[in-house]
């Protein structure tokens, strides 16, 4: 029994060397096989792009360089979908920084929205506003407010403002560009003898007043003034009055045009016209 011993250790020792052995040569095979694999997948996929069209190689999903040219495709349509998005938005920027650098405003995780607003001349029988729509007395404005702005027909348009009796009502706090023309056609007067009422040189004012809450009077923003000098003998004259700005406008305030003689106003809606929008 006692010589058994060593002879059993030593058979034990075989087996675990035969076991390594076996093993090793076992993962060398592998290994060998699997980078035989992958240079062979590898050659036929560089050989795919090598020496053939890729518009001619047959559509086979089993086909390795099926799976090649489907995963270039894939890649070159993203990388020139990217490259024409870039050119194309900084195309946009430069064009609307060179016509409207004011707009060109720091990206914001949440957009304003779009608020504008653009009123015409709106034809009305005579009798409604002759001698236009004066102020209440007491408010102490110059002139007469125009009362008969068109809000939806033709050019005009409200995106986020309101018209109310002649008047813009803001909705969104911000800064504006407020803008008005007016058109006016002034018909000369005779005496009853057949001459011209002296009245050359008369001025014809603009002006863009703003309403607030808070205060009890409407705050001059604007004016502007044309003379009506005209030359003897025609039958009437054809001036205009534009003028823009910025402002700051808070919820509620209302805009509103005023002029010195509101029935020589030509309510064509190309020539007479108000608007506002918001800049930021």
């Amino acid at each position: 029994m006692t010589g058994s011993g060593p002879k059993l250790g030593v058979l034990l020792l075989v087996a675990v060397l035969l076991q390594t052995v076996v093993v090793t040569i076992t993962v060398l095979h592998f290994t060998s096989a699997l980078n035989s694999m992958k240079e062979t997948f590898a050659r036929s996929s560089v050989s795919c792009l090598t020496g053939s069209d890729l518009q001619s190689i047959t559509a086979v999903r089993g086909d390795p360089c099926w799976q090649v040219t489907q995963q270039l495709h894939l890649l070159i349509e993203k990388s020139l979908s990217q490259r024409y998005q870039r050119r194309i938005s900084s195309a946009v920027r430069d064009e609307v920084s060179r016509v409207l650098p004011s707009l060109m405003m720091e990206d914001r995780a949440s957009p304003r929205p779009k608020v504008a607003a653009h009123v015409t001349g709106s034809f009305v029988p005579k009798l409604e506003h002759d001698g236009g729509a004066p102020v209440p007395a007491g408010r102490r404005v110059q002139g007469q407010k125009i009362s008969w702005w068109e809000g939806q027909k033709g050019l005009a348009f409200l995106q986020d403002v309101q018209l109310l009796d002649g008047e813009l009502v803001v909705l969104q706090p911000g800064l504006y560009y407020v803008y008005a023309q007016t058109y006016f056609r002034h018909t000369h007067s005779l005496e009853e003898d057949g001459e011209e009422v002296e009245d050359r040189g008369k001025p014809l004012l603009q002006y863009v007043y703003k309403k607030v809450n808070s205060y009890p009077v409407p705050i001059l923003l604007m004016k502007t003034s044309r003379t009506s000098c005209w030359s003897r003998g025609s039958d009437f004259s054809l001036h205009s009055a534009h003028q823009g700005g910025l402002f700051p406008l808070t919820t509620g305030d209302r805009l509103f045009v005023t002029v010195t003689n509101a029935s020589a106003v030509d309510m064509d809606e190309k020539s007479s016209f108000f608007g506002a929008f918001l800049i930021s």
